[in-house]
């Protein structure tokens, strides 16, 4: 069993927070990406700091596992690109736009 640092609880190693006080028990996640196959033998890496300077860091690795180049954004960045990997949220049908679209079809 591990302690935590911040409240001394007793937590298991697989824990990412304590379960008695939820402070953060990594300092760092990561996550790697295949890249599209045109970039085959490339990955992205994704760091993401949970440390007193917050940010994402972004490096991209060869086959050799070499990191060929790395940027690190701030955490609004992040969140901005996270937004727009997401893509545009998809146009809400309300009821009178859809009875709109029904009556012009019909008048047509």
């Amino acid at each position: 069993m591990r302690v935590c640092a911040d409240c001394g609880g007793e937590l298991e190693a697989a824990y990412r927070f304590c379960p008695w006080c939820a402070a953060p028990q990594r300092r760092k996640l990561v996550e790697f990406f295949p890249a599209h196959p045109r970039d085959v033998g490339m990955a992205l890496r994704v760091s993401r700091y949970l440390t007193e300077d917050p940010h994402v860091r972004f490096s991209v690795w060869n086959s050799d596992g070499v990191a060929e180049a790395a940027v690190s954004l701030e955490e609004e960045e992040a969140e901005r690109l996270a937004a727009f990997l997401a893509g545009p949220e998809p146009e809400r049908q309300t009821l009178a736009r859809v009875l709109r679209r029904r009556a012009a079809a019909y008048l047509r």
